[in-house]
């Protein structure tokens, strides 16, 4: 980000990033440590982010729900950033969406399951 920027954009403290990602000031930390995040300091030595922290995170913790590790998520970041990809990135991402997509349909089958046994068990007292 060059000064222009930073002057223009308001840097938000690490705290009202991770209430308004809904997460662990902790977790934020955690980001940034893995590389997934950057913070600017403040003179006073605080850690001040851009306002799209907010929505990254977010986007992290889906992907860790659905199972990508940080060195994944790390891996995607160009795609997010830039918006574009090369083969071996987009290869990359159908091989997590279609792993994304069978772990759905398993639950999905679960779910048809667990409501199988619901049906039975409302019959009987």
């Amino acid at each position: 980000m060059t000064v222009t920027e930073a002057a223009t954009e308001r840097l938000i403290r690490i705290g009202e990033v991770a209430r308004g990602a809904g997460v662990s000031v902790r977790a934020v930390r955690y980001y940034e440590q893995q590389g997934l995040l950057s913070a600017e300091r403040s003179p006073s030595g605080q850690r001040l982010y851009r306002q799209d922290a907010v929505p990254r995170i977010r986007f992290f913790q889906q992907m860790f729900a659905a199972g990508l590790t940080s060195r994944r998520i790390t891996e995607l970041l160009p795609c997010w950033d830039l918006g574009h990809t090369d083969a071996e990135q987009r290869a990359m991402l159908r091989a997590e969406r279609d792993r994304i997509q069978a772990k759905i349909d398993d639950l999905r089958v679960a779910v048809e399951r667990l409501d199988e046994v619901i049906a039975i068990t409302d019959t009987h007292p």
